[in-house]
């Protein structure tokens, strides 16, 4: 299948198992997540909850236990050592949220952005330094390129690990907590810059964080609990019938496979929700009330029951990505 016709990320039933001490630990728990070419999306979770595990394996910086992780048409749990260097080099490229991760210190602005380039042999002389002139420009650190790194503001910084990211055409842009130790102006900024970079040159972005403010610079936000795939919220602009423009966010839960799904959280606490619940088929939904013992003056709902109304929008189930992952909502296509 020709790259530009898969999804650019692709990952099902996803395994990571880490072993210390003799003891195992499952970071990933068959995780599932499609991204399609020319998508940003945002990948949220709490501390623990796999995300970075998720991000290094997508990176080729760590191999998954089990499962399939495709990045732009490599398959990253059989790719050797030779093509896993190249993939580092030319189809994905990385943010950290770490400075030192992303810049070296004692180089310029500049001579970062020129070292990607020449350690990946893509671009020499004169063609070099357009590229150099051309990304810093386009991030609006030009004037900054022969500052080091110790001498930029923290928003600078980032925007210079983006053009360093972007030196050699990557397919793919994958970003860990980039705004982490930035305040909200300057991560706004970065986020921005990011939003740009895929708007304008079309490259699939995922950003990997815990910060809720980034989902707001995304069309797509899908959050990680327990080494899964487990809520995503889709936002869409919309007119309504007065003619004036609406911002939509509809939030879905993620259905693997074999019919597993993750019930957010607030619902389970709102309805005392645990160990199991009750189930009921209806002609377009599935009714779910609390399976524990109930009062004896409350009444059970019978299997064909409709549950009341709400004023809140029903979050909704998706499948998750797999091969048969394209069937999508109207909405999304």
């Amino acid at each position: 299948m020709p790259i530009d016709q898969e999804p650019h990320i692709l990952c099902t039933d996803l395994v990571r198992i880490f072993t210390a001490d003799g003891v195992e630990v499952q970071a990933l728990q068959g995780l599932n997540l499609r991204v399609d070419s020319g998508e940003m999306v945002a990948v949220v979770g709490a501390s623990g909850s796999g995300k970075s595990t998720l991000l290094t394996i997508l990176s080729g910086l760590d191999t998954a236990t089990a499962g399939v992780a495709r990045v732009a048409g490599h398959d990253l749990l059989t790719m050797g050592s030779r093509e896993r260097v190249a993939y580092r080099r030319r189809t994905v490229g990385f943010v950290w949220q770490q400075t030192s991760r992303n810049l070296l210190p004692y180089l310029t602005a500049a001579e970062n952005v020129a070292l990607a380039m020449n350690v990946a042999r893509t671009r020499r002389g004169a063609g070099r330094a357009r590229r150099v002139d051309e990304l810093l420009g386009h991030h609006e650190v030009g004037a900054e390129r022969d500052r080091r790194p110790a001498e930029l503001s923290g928003g600078q910084q980032q925007r210079v690990a983006i053009a360093v990211a972007l030196a050699n055409d990557p397919l793919v842009l994958l970003a860990d907590e980039p705004t982490g130790e930035l305040d909200e102006a300057m991560s706004s900024a970065v986020l921005e810059a990011m939003r740009s970079v895929n708007d304008e040159l079309g490259v699939t972005t995922l950003i990997v964080t815990h910060d809720p403010a980034v989902s707001g610079h995304v069309r797509r936000t899908v959050q990680i609990r327990d080494g899964r795939t487990s809520t995503e919220v889709l936002r869409s602009t919309r007119v309504d019938e007065h003619g004036e423009e609406q911002h939509v966010a509809e939030e879905f839960a993620v259905l693997d496979r074999v019919g597993r799904l993750q019930l957010p959280q607030d619902f389970m606490h709102s309805l005392e929700l645990r160990d199991r619940v009750r189930l009921a088929l209806e002609s377009d939904h599935v009714g779910v009330w609390p399976g524990h013992e109930r009062r004896p003056d409350a009444p059970t709902p019978p299997p064909s029951a409709t549950p009341p109304s709400s004023a809140t929008p029903p979050r909704r189930a998706r499948h998750a990505a797999g091969p048969e992952a394209s069937d999508r909502t109207e909405e999304e296509r």
